[in-house]
């Protein structure tokens, strides 16, 4: 027989064996890893980007950029980075605990002293810290991205500290393995926007090359959501009985929020997707027009031995001796 309590299924995933346990030892340090982390991110940005990096790969098409386009340029190589970094920390222990067999205190690749936990708060505390450094940082941003960004680190530490109250918060476990979902598929169909957007502003006259990009960035943010909406309702439906009456509420609630934001997204990228068609689109038409004008140039200019047969062609008529076959 096959044994259901540690190995998930499609019908009853792994995450309705989780029991009721802490996340980590680590998550009374909370304050102290995200401070941590924005100190890593202040010494990362001044220091590396802005200090020289950025303008040795860009040179002048970093350099001329006005201030709010540079810290938005910024932000989107400090934001694609940490997904990067978090993806590669954070993909096994998340997939382990969330859909195969082991549980927040199930060691870490074999260690004694780190754990599963250990590293998704440390996970959680980089994103986390990523959306509040780009809402300081940032001169604009659009209100859907401001709700979108408060509303994730709202939850995502709310998750971390009713883990302090496990004796009162009996769906605290589940809630912080459901935020890693939802973590989860925000790196991963949200790393191509950061990617699309540097590509924009480095070769911003590529239309052919960026409407490629934009057309990927729109189906796979569209994309991602619509499967991000799949399974994390498919979990939540699956732990129905173990959510108190307030997350059964609040979380489709919230999740529907986060949809309608990550769609937004999807939304402008296939504007600027149509943006690059129309670029395109003028440039032929532009291109054409001077073929066209070319041609009419050179068909409007009369040929020389023309002009001289109308010219003969005339004198004959006036009676002339000259005729064609002496011109010929």
């Amino acid at each position: 027989m096959n044994d259901t309590r540690n190995h998930g299924s499609f019908r009853e995933p792994h995450i309705t064996h989780v029991r009721l346990q802490s996340i980590s030892a680590l998550a009374p340090f909370s304050a102290l890893i995200i401070s941590v982390i924005f100190v890593v991110y202040f010494l990362i940005r001044f220091y590396f980007l802005e200090g020289f990096l950025l303008k040795k790969l860009y040179g002048e098409i970093y350099t001329q950029m006005n201030e709010c386009t540079r810290r938005g340029f910024v932000n989107h190589h400090i934001a694609g980075a940490t997904k990067i970094l978090i993806l590669i920390i954070a993909a096994y222990p998340f997939v382990d605990v969330a859909f195969v067999h082991a549980d927040l205190h199930t060691p870490f690749a074999g260690s004694k002293y780190v754990t599963m936990g250990d590293i998704l708060i440390v996970a959680a505390q980089m994103l986390i810290a990523m959306y509040v450094f780009e809402l300081f940082y940032r001169p604009k941003i659009s209100p859907v991205s401001v709700g979108h960004h408060i509303g994730t680190i709202i939850i995502g530490q709310a998750a971390i500290a009713i883990n302090f109250r496990l004796a009162w918060e009996k769906d605290a476990t589940i809630e912080f393995i459901l935020c890693t979902v939802w973590g989860a598929f925000d790196i991963i169909s949200e790393f191509l926007p950061h990617v699309s957007i540097i590509l924009y502003r480095v070769y911003p006259d590529s239309h052919h090359f960026l409407r490629r990009i934009f057309a990927i960035s729109c189906i796979t943010t569209f994309a991602g959501t619509i499967l991000e909406t799949i399974v994390t309702m498919w979990l939540f439906g699956s732990l129905w009985t173990r959510w108190t009456i307030a997350f059964k509420v609040t979380t489709p609630m919230l999740h529907t929020l986060f949809a309608a934001a990550q769609l937004w997204g999807s939304w402008n990228f296939y504007r600027m997707y149509q943006r690059q068609k129309r670029l395109i689109a003028e440039e032929d038409r532009i291109a054409e027009d001077a073929e066209f004008g070319s041609e009419e140039s050179r068909k409007a200019k009369p040929e020389v031995g023309v002009r001289e047969v109308s010219d003969v062609e005339t004198t004959e008529d006036s009676g002339t001796d000259i005729t064609k076959k002496t011109i010929l």
